[in-house]
């Protein structure tokens, strides 16, 4: 039987895990960042995979030239790039990870929120070209944070917020003043949501519901001065009318850790706006997370070959 582990472009796999705990029959394979159009010739004769999240696309037409697969594990408990009813038709068993320490994004929605309003890549570019102050940063304390769901990230974000002496709202679908008040912050309407925030941090699970559930009104609502981050996931704002609030200085700016399409194409415009604060969906991606999830994904596929129960998807 051959495994392939696919995306491991930090090197980390074979290092996290005893993998050596393989059953002597089983081959495996590690890969780096494996493209959609590699993908088909670089695992057409591997039996399992395992991928970290959202890298490659298992779509049927993938799957129709992956004959042999019969295990697919995935890094986290989602995955918007795994076509499930797919996947379930082969007889593909799916599974996942835990997602590890879930605070990390919480952790990178902050670094966007200080650099942005702090200016902190203006400043540092401006002192390697030889200057000196590249503008006029802003604080927080009295400000409006805007948190869009308060499940443990939203609601760690809110607690970071409070501490720094900013007024903390809140709004999603089914939330409750109860849940508000769990965490210190206002449960607001959707429209309050979006014309009080200073910062809007988006933090909700994607699904059919949240696909577009940030668009061109909700942005329109903005003020000004407000900056939108996004470390949950790209389609949940629309991207377009973004693009268009940040060309027209509608909004101050934007820190997106996630976007519509991954790997974002090299001449996306987003790439160019001098308001946007990028990273490359880093937000649960530290190296204690993909130890972690290595290591599971390892007990996943011993599960599996014992012809035990694995992680669900």
């Amino acid at each position: 039987m051959r495994l392939a582990i696919i995306n491991d472009y930090h090197g980390l796999a074979r290092e996290a895990a005893d993998w050596s705990r393989l059953p002597a029959h089983v081959l495996l394979s590690v890969h780096g960042r494996v493209s959609e159009a590699e993908a088909p010739a670089l695992l057409a004769d591997c039996d399992m995979v395992v991928t970290s999240r959202e890298e490659t696309r298992f779509d049927a037409a993938l799957l129709a030239q992956l004959p042999r697969l019969k295990l697919l594990v995935t890094h986290g408990s989602s995955n918007a790039a795994l076509d499930l009813p797919a996947l379930a038709a082969r007889g593909v068993t799916v599974c996942g990870t835990t997602l590890g320490l879930e605070m990390a994004t919480v952790e990178l929605t902050w670094g966007l929120i200080l650099g942005l309003v702090k200016n902190i890549p203006a400043e540092d570019r401006a002192i390697r070209a030889g200057g000196w102050g590249a503008g006029l940063g802003r604080g927080l304390t009295g400000r409006t944070l805007g948190v869009l769901g308060l499940g443990q990230l939203g609601s760690g974000v809110a607690r970071v917020g409070l501490a720094l002496g900013m007024e903390v709202i809140a709004w999603s679908e089914n939330l409750t003043a109860g849940r508000c008040a769990e965490v210190g912050a206002r449960l607001v309407t959707k429209s309050q949501f979006f014309a009080q925030s200073d910062v809007v941090s988006i933090h909700t699970r994607f699904s059919a519901r949240s696909r577009g559930l940030v668009g061109r009104d909700e942005i329109g609502a903005m003020k000004p001065d407000a900056i939108l981050i996004n470390t949950s996931r790209g389609p949940i704002v629309d991207e377009e009318a973004l693009i268009q609030a940040l060309r027209r200085g509608a909004i101050a700016g934007a820190g997106l850790d996630v976007f519509d399409r991954e790997p974002l194409p090299a001449d996306h415009v987003l790439r160019k706006l001098p308001n946007t604060l990028l990273t490359a969906h880093i937000g649960g991606r530290t190296r204690e997370n993909f130890v972690a999830r290595y290591r599971d994904a390892l007990e996943d596929v011993l599960a599996f070959l014992e012809g035990k129960p694995v992680r669900g998807m």
